[in-house]
Parts: C-alpha cells; structure tokens; sequence
C-alpha cells in the first residue's frame, strides 16, 4: 500500500569545491544531482538505513527512475549549501522525495525525485525490505 505522508524535513550542508564548478566559477548543473544523492542518502542514515548492508545483505539497491528538476538559480564556488530532503510518498517497492538547495534562504535547486528499490542480481524492481519499510513507516506516521 502507498502511504501518501508529508515528512520531516533532513537537511544537509554541503560547502561548493572547486571541483564541482565548471571555468566561470559556477556549480555544473549536472553537480546539484550529486548534492541531492548525498542529502537523500545521509536521510536514510539518520534513520539508520544504511545503503551498504542492504546491498549486501540483502541484495537491495535503491535507483534513481524519475527526475523533475528546476534550476532557479546559480551556486558559485565555496557557498554553503543547504539541502533539504522530504519524503512524499512511500511505495511497496519505491519512495518519492522533494529536495529543494538553498544558498542561505534563496532557493536555488527544486527537484521531484523517485527512487526505486531493486534486486542488485537481476536489477528489477523488488519490494522494500520490511525492516526498511517499517523504519519508513515509523517516520512518516502523523
């Protein structure tokens, strides 16, 4: 069953490199993907899911399958970004999130993002692990 929940937010900072910026000094589009994975991932690790045991473990693996994105504006180099990370809709085999980047309170990045859970040996779609799902479930009840 779909829960359809608004969940706390989980917000991550992360500090713009050098690396992450093309000549000019701005943040390559490609790079705020990157911001977002760490955010949705250190999410997952507040609530003590960790990515690596369920891999392998459990043979199960979490994909990107869906991206809405709208870049409002630029980061430049050596702005602290805030990443904020909430989960909109918990599946039998996939989970939904917002993620929005913030440079202080001016938002810069939003993003609409589906995440699926597969089987890491034939990379179809698996249900959720019921450990996982119940930690999910615990976070996202009113």
């Amino acid at each position: 069953m779909d829960q359809t929940r608004s969940a706390a937010i989980h917000t991550l900072e992360v500090r713009v490199y050098y690396e992450d910026t093309d000549a000019g000094g701005v943040v390559f589009y490609a790079n705020y993907l990157k911001f977002m994975e760490r955010g949705r991932t250190e999410w997952l690790r507040a609530l003590g899911i960790d990515q690596f045991d369920m891999i392998r473990d459990m043979q199960r693996g979490f994909m990107v399958t869906e991206l809405d994105i709208k870049y409002h504006k630029p980061a430049r180099l050596d702005n602290l970004l805030k990443i904020e990370s909430k989960i909109t809709r918990v599946g039998r085999a996939s989970l939904n999130f917002d993620q929005k980047i913030f440079l202080d309170t001016e938002l810069l990045v939003q993003s609409a993002i589906q995440i699926c859970c597969v089987d890491t040996v034939n990379m179809r779609p698996a249900a959720l692990p019921k450990v996982v799902s119940k930690k999910l479930e615990a976070f996202t009840q009113d």
